[in-house]
């Protein structure tokens, strides 16, 4: 029957019927009450010292104390909060009340949970790059077109995310700085040949100096340089300003190669030139002195025997004389008869025995220069004219 039907009087679903059964939903208050009263059961709940259920609407013990439980365990989650992980790629930035605090290092860290602490995780091992490329001047007044690639890091996380408004931006005004410094004070040649490695050095240099004195926090890891290209405008001429320079390297080259074979013989050459000099100089003097030592000689042995040496010499000349000529000439003091004799056995018999006396016989007058016989025959004749 529904409650609105006729006979059925005042009664009302939702405020219950003690006298009968209940049809409808119950009561929203009773709800409350019996969740109220399991509560204070599970934290030990009551009677209070007034006979009232703890559950009911008078306050007690145990409402606080569940109370304060819950407290508890709030206060312990919001502490809970504060546990981080630092990664060993990333550094923690402490900040307090909106203001740096501390930086933390990798592994596990707790700070005051928010709002009193908040923390900022930043990576300082990725490794970020740009390039710059620009036409520079360089000191002998030539233009080039150079390109360069530069690598950076984080170093310091709090400096970069506060002492520096925009940090990348200051890089790329570094680098700029840097490069047209560095360029505008070398020549065109140094950059295009050999320059590149001391270039890129010094412009890491000059690059990290700016960025340690603007408090940026960053670390340029590497500085690498494109080869330097002149403008297309002069292409051609560079080009040919560039073969000529291969073709002056190429003959300089080829003339110390030249070179460095020549003046090695002609060293040698002028070594042996000079040690025949030497030699024959050495030979000179010594035949110098043999030919006096001889004539001193043959000079001791005329001052002992005169006539034996003068004797000597004027055989030894004549013997000299004819022993170069196929004529000889008989003395035949009785009688004019015709001898035959063989003129060549007796010269080569001759030559022989003459040979073997030379070898076997050492006479200081032996030693004696023709020019000696010579002086020996003058005075020998002398003496015969006299």
């Amino acid at each position: 029957m529904a409650w609105n039907e006729p006979g059925s009087g005042d009664k009302d679903p939702w405020s219950g019927n003690k006298g009968g059964k209940q049809d409808g939903p119950p009561d929203l208050d009773e709800v409350v009450k019996n969740i109220q009263k399991k509560l204070g059961g599970m934290f030990g709940g009551g009677k209070g010292p007034r006979g009232v259920d703890s559950g009911g609407s008078s306050s007690g013990p145990g409402s606080s104390i569940g109370i304060g439980l819950v407290l508890l365990v709030a206060f312990l989650g919001w502490l809970a909060s504060g546990i981080y992980i630092v990664q060993p790629a990333e550094r923690g930035v402490v900040m307090r009340f909106g203001a740096y605090n501390d930086t933390t290092l990798p592994g596990p860290h707790w700070h005051m949970p928010s709002p009193i602490e908040s923390v900022l995780k930043v990576d300082v091992d990725q490794i970020s790059s740009f390039r710059h490329k620009a036409l520079m001047l360089t000191r002998d007044e030539n233009i080039i077109d150079v390109e360069f690639t530069v690598q950076s890091r984080i170093q310091d996380a709090a400096d970069y995310l506060f002492q520096d408004q925009n940090p990348e931006k200051t890089m790329k005004d570094a680098t700029e700085t840097s490069v047209r410094e560095v360029i505008g004070k070398s020549d065109l040649d140094f950059v295009l040949t050999e320059g590149r490695s001391s270039i890129t050095e010094q412009i890491r240099v000059g690059v990290q100096a700016l960025l340690v004195q603007y408090k940026t926090g960053l670390e340029v890891t590497s500085v690498n340089m494109q080869p330097a290209k002149p403008p297309e405008q002069v292409k051609s001429a560079f080009d040919d300003a560039i073969k000529a320079r291969e073709d002056k390297e190429r003959l300089e080259n080829q003339a110390e190669a030249y070179a460095n074979e020549v003046l090695p013989k002609a060293r040698g050459e002028a070594a042996r030139q000079v040690a025949d000099a030497e030699a024959y100089r050495d030979k000179v003097i010594a035949e110098a002195e043999g030919e006096s030592n001889r004539f001193l000689a043959v000079l001791a042995e005329y001052e002992k025997a005169p006539e034996v040496t003068r004797e000597r010499l004027y055989l030894d000349t004549v013997e000299e004389v004819m022993s170069g000529t196929n004529k000889v000439i008989m003395d035949v003091k009785e009688g004019s008869s015709l001898m035959y004799l063989p003129l060549d056995k007796l010269i080569e018999k001759g030559r022989v025995r003459t040979t073997v006396n030379s070898s076997t016989f050492n006479n200081p007058l032996d030693d004696i220069s023709p020019s000696s016989r010579s002086s020996g025959r003058d005075v020998n004749r002398d003496r015969r004219s006299r």
